[in-house]
């Protein structure tokens, strides 16, 4: 530990925070006064970085595919707000997908969700609150061509998301899922025809990781009578 919150402080932990957009949730949730649980899989030397830039909080370090790993690190962690950001893809046709990149992308970004908010929320029902956002996205409400694995395992949290808003709202829990669009960031450096791409977006370009992020903030802490719900961040890209 490199240091504990104090009594008053409120508290969360952001899953995959090395990447864009979960460097730009722990950003917004710091500024605004809370300690920041990083967590990041292998890319320890962006996660101590990150913490740098922020008053008050700790790196984590999980294999999200580890179970184990994730019951020693999560099983006593107490925090005011659960950010599942952690994803991965391995995009492929359909009939040219490997198993592997199938059981990857599912293991990553719905397994792993499902054991972190088992594991957190039961010092949430203990403490009769929390807030839990899901980071889904638009492949998961409409599906996309090469994206079977990836956007079956974010329909997968969407739906997880409103059952788990019905089971946790009587111990004053909210469960909420964003599901962004064309986000500038990692994930989207290889994909063909940006420009054309681009156009098909109503708003005529791609958002920023800053703008999911105060979305994260807005579902996690503010939106405090909404649970149940998928915020769509696209740009009315999805209607």
């Amino acid at each position: 530990m490199e240091n504990l919150p104090n009594k008053d402080q409120l508290s969360v932990l952001v899953t995959g925070a090395t990447g864009s957009i979960g460097s730009a949730i722990v950003a917004e949730y710091a500024k605004n006064g809370y300690y920041v649980y990083i967590h990041y899989n292998s890319n320890k030397q962006k996660a101590e970085s990150l913490l740098e830039t922020i008053d008050s909080g700790e790196i984590m370090q999980f294999n999200m595919t580890h179970k184990e790993e994730m019951t020693k690190h999560l099983e006593h962690l107490e925090v005011d707000v659960l950010v599942n950001n952690a994803g991965i893809i391995r995009d492929s046709l359909f009939f040219f997908m490997e198993d592997e990149a199938w059981e990857e992308v599912i293991n990553t970004n719905l397994n792993a969700p499902f054991y972190i908010t088992k594991l957190i929320a039961k010092n949430m029902i203990s403490n009769k609150k929390g807030s839990i956002v899901n980071v889904a996205s638009i492949s998961g409400v409409c599906g996309n061509s090469g994206q079977a694995n990836y956007a079956a395992s974010k329909g997968g949290i969407i739906a997880l998301t409103k059952t788990l808003s019905i089971e946790l709202g009587r111990y004053n829990i909210r469960v909420n899922a964003l599901a962004p669009g064309i986000i500038e960031s990692e994930m989207i450096e290889n994909i063909p025809n940006m420009k054309a791409l681009k156009k098909s977006i109503p708003l005529q370009r791609f958002g920023t990781a800053d703008e999911v992020a105060k979305c994260a903030y807005f579902m996690g802490h503010e939106a405090t009578y909404i649970s149940g719900e998928v915020l769509n961040i696209s740009g009315a890209m999805v209607r």
